[in-house]
């Protein structure tokens, strides 16, 4: 348009002429806008929900990986992958490909013109372009390297931060604060310099691209120039190559920014397929609808261990009837806690050790055998939402009408009348606003709210003074007599476990001891010496009291 309008209006200028050429440059300027802001709309639409795909596949995939992989991997630097990592994937797929294409389209389509123009200068055009290719492709690795080193950095941060953030009460109990601030600045200081090593390095691109399309833009305005004064072309056709050859400088701009994308994204992307490529921890038996589970628990010679030869459990042979309140005792290090996340499949058992109604642990659908399972950790943890919410967590229909009653089972609903909006009282982050024995209370609430067929006990009530923990476990008894309600109850206290069915004394990995409470007693064997050692420390404490 530029050429026809220059070589016209040189030979017939006319106010006619003038409004028409202009008309036409504006129209196309505007031509140009319309599918521009479409191929925006779409490409940048496309990556955001290729993003949204993403990451709910990622949030998925880690609800699948097991506690062994967590234990493997620090939170900060998963929670990094999860959001900056997936904002440079999504910078890729939007904008990179946007200005990939871009580029692409207006080389060739504007070769194709510049050639019919002289091909003379746009070889002279071009070489410039050769040498561009050689920079982007020298820094672009570079950009790749240092990137990856940056990431690694803010993930250290990332970590640094969760953990004094949620360790925010021991850190300032130690007098601890300037000792983590010098950590974070040190931490900090690293990601800074990473940084800069990474703008220096992509800082140089640009530059160098601008000084060699400079270069080009030089050549071809005194070779041209000549080229016009000698009619070997005309002045219209020398000012079009030129508006062509500046057609081509922020393409070539925008692929040292494009460049800087994708190597940003491969490395982001790799980051978060180290995580998808990780294989689920347990097999699913699959969605086939599974029989209502009544509770029944067999360990068959079960040995197990967290790494490959070295066993935790050993030969583990144990029978749990429907119904019945089976305690486990034992010394810290035993295999207690082993042992019951081994039912609702925390950790896998070995094939043929485990069965759950007569069928193999492994064989049941995930889903419903840990939908008719209460768990209570020992360590209790309770969501930054309100109270009722978190006891009400499962998804089982009527699960809210449920958590009141479940509460008073817990002893948690003396506490919630002193609670400032009772039920409705929104928690600090992990339930930082509740005591210890109140935590432990509202997750046994919470898994009481669920109605489970087997509910584990996993030293939940530690924390709980003994007056209340006869409270609990007076409506825990209360379980005993229907066919859903095994309890597995793990625990310390012979106070705790003495009215149970049936006790299990483990040592070393090994059931060492098994019976009623007066039966062991009777034995005087390792239950016996617990029961003493712990008579004698009440009498001791009531004394000193």
């Amino acid at each position: 348009m530029l050429r026809h309008a220059i070589d016209d209006l040189a030979a017939e200028l006319s106010y006619r002429k003038l409004g028409l050429y202009a008309a036409l440059i504006v129209a196309l300027a505007a031509a140009e806008g319309v599918f521009r802001y479409q191929m925006r709309m779409v490409l940048i639409g496309i990556s955001r929900e290729v993003e949204y795909e993403l990451r709910n596949d990622l949030f998925a995939h880690l609800c699948r990986l097991g506690p062994d992989w967590y234990q493997r991997h620090r939170i900060g630097d998963v929670m990094s992958r999860a959001t900056n990592d997936m904002s440079a994937v999504r910078m890729v797929l939007g904008p990179g490909i946007m200005y990939t294409a871009n580029t692409l389209a207006t080389f060739a389509g504007t070769l194709a013109f510049m050639a019919t123009i002289s091909p003379r200068l746009l070889a002279l055009a071009l070489f410039p372009l050769l040498l561009v290719s050689v920079l982007v492709r020298h820094y672009g690795r570079k950009i790749h390297d240092l990137y990856e080193r940056a990431q690694e950095q803010l993930a250290s941060i990332n970590v640094l931060v969760q953990e004094n953030l949620t360790g925010a009460r021991v850190v300032r109990a130690y007098v601890q604060e300037a000792h983590e601030s010098e950590r974070f600045e040190a931490a900090n200081r690293e990601y800074r310099e990473r940084n800069r090593a990474l703008v220096r390095t992509y800082g140089a691109l640009y530059p160098g691209i601008q000084l060699l399309m400079g270069a080009g833009t030089v050549l071809v305005l005194y070779v041209g120039g000549r080229m016009v004064i000698a009619g070997s072309i005309t002045l219209g056709e020398f000012v079009a190559f030129g508006a062509y050859l500046a057609m081509l400088h922020w393409p070539m701009i925008a692929l040292g920014w494009v460049v800087n994308l994708f190597e940003r994204g491969e490395a982001s992307l790799g980051r978060i397929h180290e995580i998808l490529d990780e294989p689920e921890t347990f097999a699913d038996a699959g969605r086939a609808p599974a029989p209502e589970l009544r509770g029944e628990v067999h360990f068959r010679g079960l040995d197990f261990g967290y790494e490959p030869g070295r066993p935790v459990l050993h030969g583990i042979d144990l029978h749990v009837a429907p119904g019945s309140l089976v305690a486990i005792v034992g010394p810290t290090g035993s295999g207690k806690s082993t042992l019951v996340n081994l039912i609702p499949r925390l950790h896998e058992a070995p094939p043929g050790t485990l069965f759950v109604d007569g069928v193999e642990v492994r064989d049941w659908p995930l889903r419903a055998l840990r939908d008719a399972i209460g768990f209570v950790p020992q360590e209790s943890f309770l969501f930054s939402d309100t109270l009722l919410a978190n006891v009400a967590f499962s998804p089982r229909p009527g699960t809210a009408e449920r958590a009141r009653e479940a509460a008073a089972v817990a002893r948690l609903d003396k506490d919630v009348i002193d609670f400032p909006l009772g039920y409705e009282t929104r928690l600090g982050e992990r339930g930082l606003t509740l005591s210890g024995g109140q935590k432990q209370r509202a997750a046994l609430a919470r898994a009481l709210a669920a109605d489970p067929r087997i509910l584990v006990l996993d030293d939940a009530l530690s924390a709980v003074d003994t007056q209340t923990e006869e409270e609990i476990l007076q409506g825990l008894r209360a379980r005993r007599g229907r066919a859903s309600g095994t309890t597995f109850l793990v625990s310390h206290r012979v106070s705790t476990v003495r009215d149970a069915d049936l006790i299990v004394v483990l040592d070393e990995g090994r059931i060492v001891e098994r019976g009623r409470h007066d039966e062991l007693l009777l034995r005087g064997g390792p239950y016996a010496r617990l029961a003493r050692r712990q008579q004698l420390e009440a009498e001791v404490e009531a004394a000193t009291a």
